[in-house]
């Protein structure tokens, strides 16, 4: 979508500007912030708008809108839709799967598991469908770099695990061998995981039996 000049530059305007937004059936003429917005408070209002409406409402003109700023505002970070849509999703796996605090997490297997469940239950309360294929079917042009952030999500928690295995000191020192390694139990678990996401079963009990059973 090409832009002019004076649309890409329009919040340098010295003077007030208000945009017409619709509440309630209702036209209301909101002050326009006549400040350029930062990239981070965009993707977060984006993702506000995901939790309220569902992800159809990310746009272009309804982010600008929420952010109270111009449509033009918006294409200063974001060439189209698609790439607005692609940096959300992105987005949104980094608040899910941010890193923890507790730095037992990285050192015991069983408290990893338990951290990961809890991520996905939180990811699907506040972004409900999101860990489904069916949450990126709104996507046309977005679908691909949304199937990309997801498996690079995907890609990082398989190789967490597979640290974590490595690196609790709890475990036997015959669990694994060369037929049975720490990277292949760490494929078992992380299809546990994929597993739990399909079913929305975010109860860790199971996987932490066979955790218990296989290694300690």
């Amino acid at each position: 979508m090409e832009r002019s000049e004076s649309s890409k530059y329009l919040l340098t305007i010295p003077y007030p500007v208000c945009i017409l937004c619709i509440v309630n059936n209702v036209h209301v003429e909101v002050p326009m912030n006549t400040i350029v917005t930062s990239k981070e408070e965009i993707l977060k209002t984006s993702r506000a708008l995901i939790q309220e409406q569902g992800w159809s409402a990310v746009s272009i003109r309804s982010v600008a809108a929420a952010c109270g700023v111009s449509v033009g505002s918006i294409y200063n970070y974001f060439d189209s839709k698609a790439e607005l849509v692609s940096a959300t999703v992105e987005s949104v796996w980094r608040e899910i799967f941010h890193r923890p605090d507790d730095a037992a997490v990285f050192q015991d297997v069983q408290a990893c598991v338990i951290w990961m469940y809890e991520r996905m239950a939180y990811g699907y309360e506040q972004y409900p469908g999101f860990f489904t294929l069916h949450s990126l079917g709104f996507m046309r042009d977005e679908k691909a770099d949304g199937k990309r952030h997801m498996q690079q999500a995907w890609h990082h928690m398989l190789m967490g695990l597979c640290a974590v295995l490595k690196q609790d000191a709890r475990i036997r020192p015959d669990a694994f061998d060369e037929q049975f390694t720490a990277e292949k139990f760490a494929e078992v678990l992380f299809s546990q995981l994929l597993s739990a996401l399909l079913r929305q079963d975010y109860d860790p009990s199971a996987v932490l039996e066979v955790v218990r059973r296989t290694l300690y």
